[in-house]
């Protein structure tokens, strides 16, 4: 494949450059299996909608068509579960989880990647990723199948790392 160009101007990065270098949705490291797309995140609801409102420009027109946004503020009523299942990103920025190149966090990364951009912070991403799975098994000891009533934060924090928690 071919390496894509994409430049983003958005209103939190102005001119910043990466390369798509492998197909879209292919390729993953062989320990990141997300069960979710950032177009079906978007679609259930995750982050109260605020998440990356102005970056149509640089992700597909599709992943915007049915995703339940809020252009104005963090509306925790459009996030599945109904309920907040997020800190503010001064919180991540204190922790220093946020790395300049997806000044939005892990989502921002996933859906570079998923795109097909490949980066340094690939496997440190990852590793954050893996380590969510310990709420997927606090929710199998604590709720019954598919009890979404049951951890509701924990299973829309589960939504935003990419784990499908209606399955739980």
């Amino acid at each position: 494949m071919k390496p894509k160009k994409v430049v983003v101007s958005d209103m939190m990065q102005s001119n910043y450059t990466y390369y798509l270098t492998e197909a879209t949705g292919k390729n993953f490291h062989a320990e990141f299996n997300p069960e979710i797309t950032p177009k079906e995140m978007l679609e259930l609801g995750v982050f109260g909608g605020k998440y990356m409102t102005d970056c149509s420009n640089e992700f597909p027109k599709s992943w915007y068509k049915n995703a339940k946004l809020c252009h104005k503020f963090h509306d925790p009523k459009l996030n599945f579960f109904g309920v907040n299942a997020s800190k503010p990103l001064a919180y991540w920025r204190k922790k220093e989880w946020i790395y300049p190149e997806d000044p939005r966090g892990w989502f921002q990364w996933y859906c570079r990647y998923y795109m097909g951009r490949r980066s340094v912070d690939d496997d440190r991403q990852i590793k954050r990723w893996k380590a969510m799975r310990r709420h997927i098994r606090q929710l199998e000891i604590h709720c019954g199948k598919t009890n979404w009533a049951c951890r509701p934060r924990q299973r829309q924090a589960l939504l935003h790392w990419a784990y499908d928690s209606r399955k739980i």
